[in-house]
């Protein structure tokens, strides 16, 4: 072994030892510290029992006429109780359900909680548990009620439990016209706070989430003008609407001063949401174009679901319940077999738009069959629905924005027809006039003038006679494409004719630049075009003229107007037809002095 006095550190061999002593080093500590942990005394702690369901086992009656008392029921024999054998539904129109939870042996110096877990609407909820002295200590819950005025303000029915072994306990449940299918927790303070906080966390994720997708729909509709985007937005509205009232966040926080609204919104927005749905699968498959029947016996059905509600509402009885779930079963079904059917008929997004829903379909099972007494109060059965729409409603927004990113592209072409040439992609002679107009103006209140090139492929008759069409439509794109290229963007290119171009380049222009610019195009027709022929090449002739300095109708004095001025660079060109040493003309533009009123001033200068 060496040492490097000089560094104070081993070379060597002493490296990997004090490798090994620092990590024994450390092995140790870490040991130590955990002997001295468990050498320490235990410290008393809270006792705390698992997350109880005291659902089965419990002893419940049901009061066939609504009208006992606690007194009553506690007088009860036991032989007239039933017992809790299995998660049940129970229909109480017009009668109330009383149950006596079977308590465990609750620890003292602890708060308990008697939670009705995934029951966001119950009519009336009131506990009863017997104090030391003989009285019963009343707590009440439930949609007939104010959130704000219930004994435990909570997103379901909570009650408080006071340890005591004597002490009998009692729950009376009312609700119409949907059945009851009770299940009871036993919670203690902290079970429960967790309870709520990852019930806050999930279902607030999913409203901002949903509103965040809500704000992208309207932005899509602003930018498509796309009637689907409405339909999506109800419907995604009235989703959120629903889930805020389903799960009792809406009861707890926005609305904790008005019973009435708190148990009228979970039927409303299921209603409106079926609605809504319905109508959002008639704007995207279009069922006009199919089939108009259809299509009016589907506005129906969803002007139905939007004003079933006030029949509801109004009678709330098992006749009105009933037509609700049948309602909802069947948009169910209808969905599915409209997108189907349009999708059979060659619609794609149709198909799209079954897969879509397909998440909320599957898990509108369980809300449904809660609703009608069938599942129990559950987890899967608060949730599933909300789970669903959180995976549907993002696909449906990617469907729409496609579809109307697709038609929006296939609109712009139609658009674009009626001004582009559809061979050359240049902008048609319209197009030219508007802008030559404009710019005639901003020429005449400036002082300047602008640059206007009409150009003609003077060879185009003989590429197509050795060639072929297709040999000459693709010299009419190069050339196309090369006057595009000694312009600027902000300048335009314009197809006027079979075999004629026009260009505008605007802004102060002296006459030099337009003659180097038409030197410089008849300069780039003359590049061979590979494509048709090693020898081809294209012969651009030109005239040019710099309005409008001297533009006159000399009739009345007035300027003169785009049309004109195109007829004589026009002229001018024709008349240059035979000439082949008239490659590029200069043409001096009528003055008021000019006594022709249709000729040229002076004969053009060629080059």
């Amino acid at each position: 072994m060496t040492f490097n006095l000089s560094r104070g550190r081993h070379v060597g061999t002493a490296t990997p030892l004090l490798h090994v002593a620092r990590n024994g080093g450390l092995w140790a500590v870490w040991l130590l510290l955990v002997l001295i942990a468990l050498g320490q005394p235990a410290q008393a702690g809270p006792v705390r029992l698992p997350d109880t369901d005291l659902t089965l086992g419990s002893r419940y009656w049901v009061d066939p006429d609504g009208t006992a008392g606690i007194d009553d029921v506690a007088r009860l024999p036991v032989a007239s109780l039933g017992t809790l054998d299995r998660h049940r539904g129970f229909d109480l129109s017009g009668r109330a359900l009383w149950i006596q939870p079977a308590l465990p042996d609750l620890p003292e110096g602890q708060r308990w909680y008697l939670a009705l877990s995934a029951s966001a609407f119950v009519d009336t909820a009131t506990l009863y548990q017997r104090q030391p002295d003989g009285s019963w200590r009343r707590q009440v819950a439930g949609d007939h009620l104010p959130v704000s005025q219930w004994s435990h303000p909570d997103q379901t029915p909570v009650f408080g439990i006071e340890p005591g072994a004597d002490s009998a306990v009692w729950l009376r449940l009312s609700n119409a016209p949907a059945p009851t299918s009770p299940r009871l927790q036993l919670l203690d303070e902290r079970q429960l706070q967790t309870k709520r906080y990852w019930t806050f966390l999930s279902v607030g994720a999913y409203l901002g989430f949903g509103l965040l997708v809500l704000f992208l729909g309207a932005v899509h509709w602003r930018l498509y003008r796309d009637r689907a985007f409405i339909a999506y937005c109800v419907y995604v509205g009235s989703m959120l609407g629903f889930q805020t009232a389903f799960t009792g966040i809406g009861g707890l926080f926005f609305w904790d001063q008005s019973p009435r609204w708190n148990d009228m919104a979970p039927a409303l927005f299921m209603l409106w949401l079926t609605a809504s749905g319905i109508w959002f699968v008639r704007e995207v498959c279009a069922l006009s174009r199919y089939s108009v029947l259809v299509d009016k016996l589907v506005l129906a059905w969803c002007v139905f679901g939007l004003l079933f509600p006030l029949l509801y509402f109004a009678l709330l009885n098992g006749l009105v319940f009933s037509l609700l779930n049948l309602y909802g079963l069947l948009s169910v079904l209808l969905s599915i077999a409209l997108c189907l059917w349009v999708w059979r008929n060659g619609q794609a997004y149709a198909g799209w738009l079954f897969l879509g829903f397909l998440p909320l379909h599957l898990a509108y099972p369980f809300p449904a069959l809660r609703s009608a007494g069938v599942l129990p109060d559950s987890w899967a059965s608060q949730y599933a629905l909300m789970i669903g729409s959180a995976i549907e409603i993002p696909l449906l927004l990617y469907i729409l924005h496609r579809r109307a990113k697709d038609f929006s592209e296939h609109r712009a072409r139609l658009r674009a027809l009626e001004s582009t040439d559809p061979l050359t992609g240049l902008a048609l002679l319209p197009v030219l006039t508007l802008r030559l107009r404009d710019a005639l103006v901003r020429a005449r209140r400036a002082g300047h003038q602008v640059g206007l090139l009409l150009v003609e492929l003077g060879n185009h008759a003989d590429i197509q006679a050795e060639y072929g069409r297709e040999a000459a439509d693709k010299a009419m794109v190069v050339a196309a494409a090369r006057l595009s290229e000694v312009v600027r963007d902000f300048d335009t290119v314009c197809r006027v004719d079979d075999t004629r171009f026009a260009m505008l380049v605007e802004g102060p222009q002296q006459t030099e630049d337009i003659r180097r610019l038409a030197q410089h195009v008849v300069a780039k027709g003359l590049d061979t075009v590979p494509m048709i022929g090693a020898m081809v090449s294209l012969n651009l002739r030109v005239v040019t003229a710099m309005p409008p300095d001297g533009v006159t109708d000399m009739a009345d004095d007035r300027p003169i107007d785009e049309t004109r001025l195109l007829a004589r660079l026009a002229r001018a060109l024709d008349r240059s037809a035979h000439d082949p040493r008239k490659v590029v003309q200069h043409l001096p533009l009528p003055s008021r002095s000019d006594r022709h009123s249709d000729g040229l001033s002076s004969p053009p200068a060629a080059v």
